[in-house]
């Protein structure tokens, strides 16, 4: 972009013009601003602060005009829920809300609810549910036992509040199911009901369908209000509906609805990233015009939005007008500019700005913070460090500056200088913070000085500094570089201690380091943390799991080996952490993906966007938006012809994964071979990925020929590449046992040895085809070998069996191991107490279980579960029910497989609502549904004619990020078709094309 003649132009201004400033002025772009609001001049609000901060600044004026308006979104909504009422107190309303969010009790909510004998209003009903807004689940029980047995009849009021709750809970399907209700009921919708349903359209960004409400609302004759307007407009805002905004914001004007600032600062940046400056510039006169803000302020913030949207060109123009309004720049508007300039890459007119600045004595820490921190990131550290003397004198120097500078030294391996900046932030007095503490704790864990490090990062609680969960992440990641297991273990404990929420990205790198350092002690007890975190799904392939083919629908689920996970192997050199800037242009690129099917669309917003692409990102981008994958594979070859940018291995393989993903195989190879021609290297990653992807979906024989293709071009294949391999040739769909076994034997001659996942597959495949030699000759191998212990081995083998329902052989096998037989019996509890119960051998079972008992081994979580499904299996619910409060007064923690088997088995049996009430309560209290859960529980609807409750799920999924198979969709179609719902067979088939054509590119 060349606009050099016009920023020479504003130079001459900037330069020549006199600009009088004070010091307190300086420190702010809203100095006057405030003064006028409060007298009082000292400020240190900065250019790029949060939407409070602006709000802080309203002119008083403007304050009483709008005191109901100065608020975000969430606000807005609040008062939509509440209106003007306070909140209720009473000891009625606590009381039945106390029944209603009670925990785990025996004696359901209803049945208190009903001894309870209330009296229920209007007003006490509504109040209640706004008292479970956190737990919908609950409130929607509620509501439903008012209506069915208490014989309330709701009104406009309290369908409003649970339609409001039951949008915050992204159930839309629900909102959707209340207002037909409503209609049944002939309950009119009024505009408080018709702003929630935008509000809630808005947030999901079903921009359509906000509008068709909206319009839908005037053909009704129920006139918006500000506040439907308000949130309507903010909808479209976060959207990236530039053009739409503008014309809705136009027709608000006409109406003379008012605006907020909050509202006015996001329909200023999202008209500045649109391109459209014109109507930045209509916006921000009529900010002058007719709400009559400050000329100072509105400038400032349309100033901010062209800088923070690369909008240089239209910055300066505007910085021009001003100049012909006789209106002055302060420091804040200068900031503005200079990290505008900064982000578009042009950082000697930054500099020439700063001289200016330096020239009117406008001293800001955080402008020249700005230059540093983009000198660094330029590599240019001699410049760097030559601004950062040349100021550090002049006690302009912010902790952030002086952080940048110590995270580059100690990436260079430059310890002790990056110390002696440390050293002199606390000589000087300088106010550390949480980011300067852990960049100092983590340069000492390079070092190897644990204790050092730990001393560093517990100093913050000294200094009354809150260490954060992005410090938490940062020092564990250097951590498991120097592979300080022990110390990491003692910091997961110390997040959990101070309530700090450990994120997944921190589990999945954890478990990866253990499982590849063989820390199987330490690789078990993260794995309990994670269970134990409420809003986390329990892990399926932990130890020990008896029940993992989940017995009511295990033919169901081997037939689900096409599904591909979303989180299947990646390789290692790509699991990389990013910076919180590069996290933003990470979701700023993902949202622009999966706004529209329309690519010419998204291609103009790649181009609008000020991103600078690394291959780094782009991985991260593509591994973001693996649901999306046509787009993101059409992201990959735009990105890939951007001047200055070149595509590596790693992205390459990231592409492939995608498109492979998406089952667009075609696409895949002709990744790999463009890949090839452009003379990036084929590693084994890039082999074993394809390996996976097409065994997964039991393509074995393509699987098998590129596995062959990979060791004649003389790529040596990975003990990954074995694995998925092995576990592809024995799955139900492809599968080809001679070629495992041939596969399994290699593997173990090259010195590749297997895991406990690989085993159990293998084994659990040889023994459903009766290979039992082959099975026998595996274990025996791996006790020559070392590997595993004799219990251990015989454990898998006996598993296997079980599972094969060869009880007979496995009850033999116990008999073979000596000295070891308890830790044996230990091992194999569960899967032959599961064996026997799947026969229909009871007693046996029970037998087993009081023998282990005896010897002081007691039942676990398996063993319960296994028995938990036999009597549904059998009916006998009230036994099953005993056993499941049996098992957790034993202190036995139900997993996902129990909670599964006990939602079937309502199925089943007739009690839908039980079973509905089972889910929504793991939805809230964990473990979380995963794919198997939802897969059974759609099965088991559709049996019994319940496949409309059962489309509620596969939209649920989608919601959740978990893919529905084309299992799923078919039993859902199917069942609808035979309930004669042929219009909803429709609507899920639409879904399910709608799903492929974002995850395939039609070629």
């Amino acid at each position: 972009m060349n606009f050099g003649p016009l920023f020479n132009e504003i130079l001459g201004i900037l330069g020549t013009e006199n600009l009088k400033t004070d010091e307190n002025e300086s420190s702010s772009g809203f100095s006057m601003f405030k003064a006028i609001r409060s007298g009082n001049t000292e400020t240190d609000v900065k250019a790029f602060d949060s939407l409070q901060g602006v709000c802080e600044n309203a002119d008083k004026k403007m304050e009483k005009k709008n005191v109901d308006s100065l608020s975000s979104l969430e606000d807005d909504q609040m008062e939509i829920l509440s209106g003007n009422e306070l909140i209720d107190v009473s000891p009625v309303v606590h009381q039945i809300t106390g029944i209603v969010r009670g925990k785990n009790c025996v004696v359901s909510m209803e049945e208190k609810l009903k001894n309870a004998d209330f009296r229920y209003t209007e007003e006490i009903v509504d109040k209640v549910l706004k008292r479970c807004f956190k737990v919908p689940h609950l409130a929607l029980r509620f509501f439903n036992w008012l209506k069915l047995d208490a014989g309330f009849r709701h009104t406009i009021g309290t369908y409003n509040t649970m339609i409001y709750l039951a949008g915050e809970a992204k159930e839309l399907a629900l909102v959707e199911e209340l207002l037909e209700e409503m209609e049944m009921n002939s309950c009119e919708k009024n505009v408080k009901t018709w702003t929630i349903l935008v509000s809630h359209y808005g947030k999901a960004k079903l921009i359509g369908k906000a509008l068709l409400v909206f319009e839908k609302m005037k053909k009704n004759n129920v006139e918006p209000d500000g506040m439907t307007h308000r949130i309507m407009l903010r909808a479209l805002c976060t959207a990236g509906k530039a053009n739409i905004a503008l014309e809705f914001y136009k027709e608000m004007v006409h109406k003379e609805v008012e605006l907020d600032l909050s509202l006015y600062k996001q329909l200023l940046n999202c008209l500045a990233l649109s391109g459209d400056a014109a109507a930045v510039r209509v916006v921000g006169d009529d900010m002058i015009r007719v709400s009559e803000i400050p000329e100072r302020h509105a400038y400032g913030l349309m100033l901010k939005s062209f800088c923070i949207s690369g909008r240089i060109r239209e910055a300066l123009e505007l910085i021009r007008d001003l100049k012909n309004k006789n209106i002055d720049l302060d420091s804040e508007s200068f900031e503005k500019l200079v990290k505008g300039l900064c982000r578009a890459d042009r950082i000697e007119d930054a500099v020439e700005i700063v001289e200016i600045m330096k020239r009117r004595n406008i001293f800001d820490g955080n402008v020249y913070g700005i230059l540093i921190n983009t000198y660094l990131r330029r590599n240019d550290v001699l410049k760097a460090f030559n601004l950062f003397h040349e100021i550090k004198h002049s006690g302009h120097v912010t902790v952030s500056t002086y952080t940048n500078l110590m995270q580059h030294l100690f990436q260079k391996n430059e310890f002790e200088k990056a110390l002696e900046l440390y050293e002199e932030m606390i000589e000087t007095g300088i106010e550390l913070d949480s980011v300067a503490l852990t960049a100092v704790a983590a340069g000492y864990v390079r070092q190897n000085c644990i204790s050092d490090a730990w001393k560093v990062f517990k100093s913050m609680e000294e200094k009354g500094i809150k260490a954060t969960p992005k410090s938490y992440a940062v020092y564990i990641k250097e951590l498991c570089k120097v592979s300080a297991t022990d110390e990491i273990i003692k910091v997961l404990n110390e997040m959990q201690a101070s309530e700090i929420i450990i994120g997944d990205d921190i589990f999945r790198q954890l478990l990866s380091h253990m499982e590849k350092k063989g820390e199987s002690g330490k690789l078990e007890e993260i794995k309990r943390m994670q269970r134990a975190r409420k809003c986390c799904p329990a892990e399926m392939e932990t130890p020990n799991v008896e029940l993992c083919s989940q017995p009511e629908c295990s033919v169901e689920f081997e037939r689900e080996v096409e599904h591909l996970r979303l989180d299947y192997y990646l390789p290692e050199s790509v699991l990389k952490s990013y910076s919180e800037h590069s996290k933003h242009y990470v979701r700023e690129v993902c949202q622009i993906l999966s706004s529209s099917k329309d690519w010419c669309f998204i291609k103009e917003k790649l181009e609008q966007c000020s991103v600078k692409f690394t291959t780094d990102l782009v991985v991260e981008i593509l591994h973001n938006c693996s649901l999306y994958n046509a787009n993101a594979i059409r992201f990959f070859t735009w990105v890939g012809m951007q001047p200055g940018y070149s595509h590596n291995t790693e992205s390459y393989n990231m592409a492939m994964k995608v498109a492979g993903q998406g089952k667009n195989f075609k696409q895949m190879k002709s990744l790999f071979y463009e890949m090839r021609r452009k003379g990036c290297e084929i590693t084994s990653d890039t082999w074993t990925i394809m390996i996976m992807l097409y065994g997964r979906t039991g393509l074995t024989d393509i699987a098998l020929n590129n596995f062959r293709e990979m060791k004649s071009s003389g790529c040596k294949p990975t003990k990954s590449s074995y694995k998925y391999l092995i576990i592809s040739l024995c799955g139900k769909k492809g599968r080809k046992v001679d070629e495992a076994i041939q596969i399994y034997q290699e593997m173990i001659q090259v010195g590749c040895i297997p895991d406990k996942e690989l085993l159990e597959t293998y084994l659990g495949c040889l023994c459903e085809v009766n290979k039992l030699s082959d099975a026998r000759s595996c274990i025996d191998s791996l006790r020559e070998l070392g590997c595993f212990t004799v219990p251990l081995t015989y454990s898998l083998y006996i598993r296997a069996l079980c599972r094969a329902g060869k009880m007979e052989e496995a009850l033999s096998l116990t008999n073979e191991v000596g000295a070891e037989r308890n830790t044996l019996d230990q091992y194999t509890y569960g899967s032959l107490v599961h064996g026997l119960l799947r026969r229909g051998r009871l007693e046996e079972a029970l037998e087993k279980m009081e023998s282990m008992k005896q010897v002081g081994i007691r039942p676990t979580v398996h063993v319960y579960t296994a028995l938990l499904v036999h009597f549904l299996r059998e009916k006998q619910i009230n036994k099953a029910l005993e056993t499941f409060e049996e098992m957790k007064e034993a202190g036995c923690q139900p997993t996902i497989v129990t909670y599964s088997a006990l939602i079937c088995g309502y199925v089943r049996m007739g009690k839908i609502t039980a079973a509905w009430n089972v889910f929504h309560e793991i939805k809230q209290n964990g473990p979380w549904p995963d794919f198997k859960t939802y897969t059974m529980f759609i099965t088991c609807l559709c049996r019994i004619g319940k496949s409309e409750e059962a489309l509620k799920l596969i939209s649920e999924m989608l919601d959740n990020g978990i893919v529905p198979s084309t299992v799923n969709f078919r039993t859902v179609i199917y069942g609808l078709n035979r309930e004669g719902k042929q219009n909803l067979a429709k609507i899920i088939l639409q879904k399910k094309s709608d799903l492929q054509r974002r995850r395939k590119i039609l070629t």
